[in-house]
């Protein structure tokens, strides 16, 4: 069996040949029939296929440059006449398109995003991107509270969901077209950022979380993507050694959303562990992982659990592998390991956590042994766990992968393609950002 360079001292290690096997058959062949349903993303699909093969450093091995020049053209064929991308080709009525039934293929957030960033690790120079006409669409999908939605539908109505999700694609978009500029570019105005910001300060929760919207609970994905929202538009707090300025900026309360972070490390690792034992024979810290054995265990251990770590070594075998989940006392999962993980990098925070016992749960229990990742121990490999999975290891440096940028969720390699464009270079030098 093939396998990558190990971590000191650590026997778990990332099969890279059956990883790079596994994106290959992806990025080959035709994705197995479950993924119909999801038909309707596959320019997403295509990133992460495409970007797990350039963190293996296969890319330019797997695809020749005629195929990765043909993923350039198929995702210019799903650019809009009005600027923006088609989320799959699905939607192109080609010469049957009118004005009455665009409805029916609308501009679209998450497409343009994807296609962007599929454009970027591919080293395109973005010279066909109708990039002004990108930043127009980006006001009409800002809604009058701040956020962001999905698509604009009839009547240039704001349509899907209205979450931090969207929020940090319209953030992103705006960052790879103009930087963090803020004013008018083109002759474009500006997104409203004070708004936007204000939309992620309302749904910050009491714990320091942050939600889908206001009063609702505290969720992972939501808060990376809040936190990398904030990143793209340079609203983060500032740091000590900053000085301070009268922006308006997100997260009220940095320590909170912190410990928020922190705690997401969970022992509920199999859907085993996640059975109520509280009061039962084996209630021990030793024995059981349920939510109630580990939360603030190091604090208040129970007499059981005191009794267990007796003539341990100082290393417990509990502490073998930590999973990540993404709500309170929930089962760990592959993808909060990115979700809660991520944003600790964006902080510049992530030395608050011991990444490694969190590196051999991914490598020793949801690692499948076709390749890829799974969403929790035994089940299949699939493509969004198996890219978010193989993300957070490179931010955990793993050797042998290519460094991730945790805000855009791809490699350094392909952000510093983009920073180098000179179009790019000429908007954010003139503005001085």
């Amino acid at each position: 069996m093939a396998v990558g360079p190990s971590v000191a001292g650590d026997d778990s290690t990332l099969n890279y040949s059956k990883h790079i096997n596994y994106w290959r058959r992806c990025a080959k062949t035709y994705l197995p029939t479950q993924y119909t349903g999801n038909d309707c993303n596959r320019m997403m699909l295509a990133f992460f296929v495409l970007s797990a093969l350039d963190l293996l450093g296969d890319l330019p091995t797997a695809l020749s440059a005629e195929e990765r020049q043909g993923f350039v053209e198929w995702v210019y064929r799903c650019q809009l006449p009005e600027g923006c991308f088609r989320p799959a080709p699905a939607t192109n009525l080609g010469s049957q398109g009118n004005e009455e039934n665009r409805i029916w293929d609308p501009v679209h957030l998450p497409g343009t995003f994807f296609a962007l960033q599929i454009l970027i690790l591919l080293g395109d120079d973005l010279s066909r991107v109708k990039r002004r006409e990108i930043l127009q669409s980006l006001l009409k999908l800002q809604r009058p509270d701040g956020g962001f939605g999905q698509s604009v539908g009839e009547k240039d109505r704001v349509e899907g969901g209205n979450d931090t999700r969207f929020g940090y694609m319209g953030a992103a978009v705006r960052w790879i077209l103009r930087g963090t500029v803020e004013g008018p570019v083109d002759g474009v105005p500006d997104i409203d950022v004070d708004k936007f910001v204000k939309c992620v300060q309302i749904s910050e929760t009491y714990d320091g979380g942050i939600s889908e919207e206001p009063f609702h609970e505290a969720h992972a994905g939501f808060t990376c993507c809040a936190i990398g929202a904030l990143y793209f538009v340079d609203r983060l707090p500032l740091k000590a050694s900053q000085p301070p300025d009268d922006r308006i900026r997100g997260l009220t309360n940095l320590p909170m959303t912190l410990h928020w972070l922190v705690s997401r490390l969970t022992l509920t690792l199999d859907e085993e562990d996640a059975v109520d034992t509280l009061g039962d024979e084996t209630d021990s810290a030793a024995t059981c992982h349920d939510s109630h054995s580990f939360v603030k265990l190091g604090s208040y251990p129970s007499e059981g659990g005191k009794l267990s770590f007796l003539e341990q070594p100082t290393s417990h075998f509990e502490l073998d592998w930590v999973g990540v989940n993404g709500r309170c006392n929930k089962i760990a999962d592959t993808c909060y390991a990115f979700w809660g993980c991520a944003p600790l990098k964006m902080l510049d925070h992530l030395e608050l956590i011991d990444t490694r016992p969190i590196r051999r749960w991914l490598l020793d229990k949801t690692q499948h042994v076709v390749g890829g990742f799974s969403k929790l121990p035994g089940d299949p490999p699939d493509i969004y766990h198996s890219y978010l999975g193989l993300a957070i290891l490179s931010i955990f440096g793993e050797p042998g992968l290519k460094d991730v940028d945790a805000a855009l969720c791809m490699s350094n390699r392909a952000k510093e393609h983009l920073e180098s464009l000179p179009w790019r270079q000429a908007i954010v030098g003139e503005k001085g950002s």
